[in-house]
This record gives structure tokens, C-alpha cells and sequence, in this order.
């Protein structure tokens, strides 16, 4: 079993404003995780709690692998780059 964090790219569409003008719109989310059901959750969550967005509300259209130097976002670009980690 591979216990090796990677980075996934989550593209899809979530829905805006879905009772008084809805409006889908495209979404791009690099994330951590260990497998691509993972990085699923991981996306749910996070745009569940910062667009207050329901799972129905949120389509995910493409989950895939890329390399921690492709990432746009820079905590994953940093924290793919530690090589260990001191214990106190």
C-alpha cells in the first residue's frame, strides 16, 4: 500500500447564487491527497465551507495527477518540497 502524499487537480463547475440568479462556474482546485476519491472529499469540503455550497451544487468533471512544480497554489508547491519533519 502507497502511503505517498500526491498532488491532484480538481476541475469542475459549482453553482452560484442558485436561488435568485444561478449561474455554473468553472472551478480549478490543486489539492493534496492520497488517492482521487481523496481529493473529491478534499474539494467538497473546501467549497462547501468557503461558498456555503451544497454536494449537489458542485460537479466535478475531471479528477487527474500532476507534479507538485505544476501546481498554481504555493503551500503545495512548499510542503511537496520537505524532505522530513522534526519532532520536538
Amino acid at each position: 500500500m502507497s502511503s505517498e502524499v500526491k498532488v491532484f487537480r480538481v476541475e469542475g463547475r459549482m453553482l452560484i447564487a442558485h436561488d435568485t440568479l444561478p449561474t455554473w462556474q468553472k472551478f480549478v482546485k490543486d489539492v493534496r491527497a492520497l488517492k482521487p476519491e481523496h481529493a473529491i472529499e478534499k474539494v467538497y469540503s473546501l467549497l462547501g465551507s468557503k461558498h456555503k455550497l451544497k454536494r449537489k451544487h458542485i460537479k466535478i468533471e475531471r479528477v487527474y495527477e500532476i507534479p507538485p512544480e505544476e501546481s498554481k497554489d504555493p503551500s503545495i508547491i512548499a510542503l511537496s518540497k520537505i524532505t522530513y519533519i522534526v519532532k520536538m
